[in-house]
């Protein structure tokens, strides 16, 4: 049996929580490998709903969670995690959720200049979620940040905050915001060291173990290909590589134990934030697809903009992303629909393009080159084999598999996590 990667194949929220959710069932380990708590999964369980963030979706099903070294880690926030998903009846320990040592922390200070430099743009604002998770892996590669290992050595911990606030007290003092004081700071990390400590571990060590043990694991992304800080819309994007290869680095692993690649679809598009987006809707369709698919932000509550599914995109990232088999969600949004729309390619000062151009500027001249289908009144919601679905809904499947050129493996039918058909097993390899 293979070990499995799933990342959103398009701008993130694509239903990735309940896709991992439906797979952890098969898995020993789930590992977030990237991203922090500006991601958001939410999985429905019966009549409950999970909100993750930080911890793996695998803890919904008892599974053993791993945050790996290429999330960055803010443990105030883990910690409320935690104590929500306690009170709604799941435990969460050191025995079932391990992080990795070398673990970049997210502190108050990064947050602070997040907002700082957010407003300092106005108008040119990219709308990160203010979470800090932009300056906390700029501190990581500028070689200052702190990391969860640095809580036992208070010296060491002392002498890192020094040099730390000499760089983000100077930004923040230029942008007019508030400073920050060390011994608060230190204070405060000191108070959660014992809180934290217990979940440390060499992950890469754990995860050595776990393969030669024949353990399956399931590498969980946060947000998506087109929002990679290489691959995406810059600067539209989130700042760590979202692609699978990024699995390996981000948990210690080699390539070759990454496995399957998942890549995340909705049956349509949809954006949070600002940046490029070519089949956007601003219209009355556009609204219908945002309130048939609940279409607001997980951690933020924004409301997403909506659009025809962008083929074009999908293929990008299929490319770049290492997909082996998309999952398509949200297939019941579109049921009742006369007529639906497909990108095929962008036209880009009179030039038809099969790609989606580096430059932001021409990225935002893309104008989409639509390939209309019949739509189906019948519903697709809670279909849990090919047979029950319309007609016309295998035709819109089978037109985007040739257009994205990956096989649709998996089919989401509703939020629930039974309502999926499995066309192919991707523990099977």
């Amino acid at each position: 049996m293979a070990n499995v990667a799933v990342i959103g194949a398009q701008w993130g929220d694509e239903g990735k929580g309940k896709v991992v959710d439906w797979l952890a069932s098969r898995a020993d380990i789930v590992v977030r490998f990237q991203g922090g708590h500006n991601a958001g999964h939410t999985l429905v369980v019966g009549n409950q709903v999970y909100k993750l963030s930080l911890l793996p979706s695998g803890v919904v099903r008892g599974k053993l969670g791993v945050i790996g070294n290429g999330v960055v880690l803010d443990p105030e926030h883990l910690l409320a995690e935690i104590a929500k998903v306690t009170a709604q009846g799941l435990k969460v320990t050191p025995e079932n959720l391990r992080i990795a040592e070398n673990v970049p922390l997210i502190l108050p200070l990064h947050p602070a200049l997040d907002k700082a430099r957010e407003v300092a743009r106005g108008a040119s604002a990219i709308g990160t979620t203010g979470r800090g998770i932009g300056p906390a892996y700029e501190d990581k590669v500028a070689r200052r940040a702190i990391r969860l290992s640095d809580l036992a050595e208070p010296e060491l911990l002392s002498a890192k905050l020094d040099e730390l606030l000499l760089h983000h007290n100077t930004l923040l003092k230029g942008l007019g915001a508030a400073t920050f004081e060390k011994q608060a700071l230190l204070d405060r990390l000191l108070e959660l060291a014992p809180q934290l400590l217990p979940f440390s571990e060499p992950v890469w060590q754990l995860l050595d173990a776990a393969h030669h043990a024949g353990k399956r694991v399931l590498f969980e992304g946060a947000q998506a290909v087109m929002l990679d800080v290489d691959h995406g819309t810059y600067p539209y994007v989130t700042s760590s590589n979202t692609v699978a290869g990024n699995a390996a680095a981000g948990s210690g692993v080699g390539p070759k134990q990454i496995g399957y690649v998942l890549g995340i679809a909705k049956a349509y598009t949809t954006r949070v934030g600002s940046g490029p987006f070519p089949t956007e809707l601003k219209d009355e369709t556009g609204r219908l697809l945002g309130e048939r698919g609940h279409e607001f932000g997980t951690v933020t509550g924004r409301p997403r903009r909506c659009g025809w599914f962008d083929a074009c995109m999908v293929r990008q990232a299929v490319k770049v992303g290492g997909v082996e088999g998309l999952v398509l969600t949200k297939l019941d949004v579109l049921d009742g629909m006369k007529e639906l729309r497909i990108c095929t390619g962008y036209r880009v000062d009179g030039q038809v393009v099969n790609r989606l151009p580096a430059s932001i500027a021409a990225q935002e001249r893309a104008e989409p080159v639509w390939e209309v289908l019949t739509g189906w009144s019948a519903s697709t919601r809670g279909a849990r084999s090919y047979a029950e679905l319309p007609a016309e809904a295998v035709k819109y499947v089978r037109r985007i598999e040739e257009l994205v050129e990956a096989p649709v493996v998996l089919l989401s039918t509703s939020p629930d996590r039974d309502d999926t058909i499995m066309l192919r097993d991707p523990f099977a390899g």
